[in-house]
């Protein structure tokens, strides 16, 4: 049997979703032979005619790359003198709208229209805030910074979002691509960062914060497993089980994201598309999100571990839990059974 210790060394050299490239393990690729001009021809027809073809609409958008589909966009809009983002909002709706609308837009622009849809209204989804910042990668971090814009404080942070906890804040504004992203491990630095982690929580009386968002926030992830395995040395448990136990309420849940997406990204996101199907009603916001923005880096990993954690595949949950156009996009985004 595998320990838990033998998991973490591991661990060490394994891939990461934050370093691989784009389309490597997602279930969406560029099409072939692709023709925006045809491909906006036919989504035309699809809306102008006489009832919306969803079918049509779903086979394009979940087949093409995000690239592909702002070339779209913009060959729709030379060819009608309409945006396609109009005319699906007026012949669309619910949640199938707000999949073909995330599908259509940009990815660092649907990141940042997440997190501010997240921090507006009663009640802020510090859940949604923690998964965005904790599993994307600094390149995509300082993109959603950048749609945001340029130049803003954590104070202007604080300002524009009174209701959102301190803590989550802090760690949103670290997170502006602030991680390392060199592939080489010292492992000096990691028994020291180790001991540090360890000293700030589990020895001390209260927890030192700000030592956590520090070092999990800027370390590279190479750094931040070895960073696990000293950890564990040290402690005798693992971070997460230190902070699980040592912790609560948004810290508890912002520091174990971060070291769960430090192990695996895809299993944390499978974790979160099992939280949002479990149970009655669905968090359709938090669905479309992963599927949409994963669709294109790990979704194959994701459906991988998904299948590994719960026994059954995900493209069968969705099935499970999802009906009509909506459910047949989110399946056409999954790609496939397991």
């Amino acid at each position: 049997m595998i320990s838990l210790q033998d998991d973490l060394d591991s661990l060490v050299n394994s891939p990461s979703s934050f370093s691989e490239k784009a389309g490597e393990r997602g279930t969406i690729k560029p099409k072939a032979d692709f023709n925006a001009g045809e491909d906006a021809a036919a989504l035309k027809d699809a809306i102008v005619g006489l009832g919306t073809k969803e079918k049509v609409l779903i086979d394009i958008l979940t087949q093409r790359s995000n690239a592909q589909r702002q070339l779209i966009c913009e060959a729709y809009q030379e060819a009608t003198g309409r945006t396609l983002l109009e005319d699906l909002k007026g012949d669309t709706g619910g949640d199938f709208e707000d999949l073909l609308v995330a599908l259509i837009t940009p990815p660092a622009a649907y990141d940042c229209h997440e997190v501010m849809r997240a921090m507006k209204g009663a009640g802020t989804k510090d859940s949604t805030l923690i998964e965005i910042f904790a599993s994307r990668s600094s390149k995509q971090i300082k993109a959603l910074f950048e749609v945001f814009k340029k130049g803003r404080s954590w104070v202007h942070f604080k300002n524009l979002f009174p209701t959102v906890p301190d803590i989550i804040l802090k760690f949103c504004f670290c997170f502006q691509g602030k991680r390392d992203e060199s592939t080489t491990v010292d492992t000096e630095q990691a028994k020291e960062d180790a001991k540090t982690l360890y000293e700030a929580g589990e020895k001390k009386w209260g927890t030192d914060e700000s030592k956590f968002v520090d070092i999990l926030c800027q370390r590279s992830i190479p750094q931040l497993r070895q960073t696990l395995v000293e950890y564990k040395n040290i402690s005798g448990k693992t971070l997460q089980q230190s902070i699980e136990g040592e912790m609560s309420g948004d810290l508890e849940e912002l520091l174990v994201a971060i070291v769960k997406c430090v192990k695996s990204v895809p299993a944390y996101l499978a974790e979160r598309l099992y939280e949002s199907m479990k149970g009655g009603g669905t968090d359709e916001a938090t669905l479309n999100r992963i599927m949409v923005s994963r669709s294109e880096i790990d979704l194959m990993d994701i459906r991988a571990e998904f299948k590994k954690l719960y026994s059954y595949s995900l493209l069968s949950a969705i099935e499970s839990d999802l009906s009509g156009e909506h459910g047949d996009c989110v399946k056409a985004l999954c790609g496939g059974d397991d």
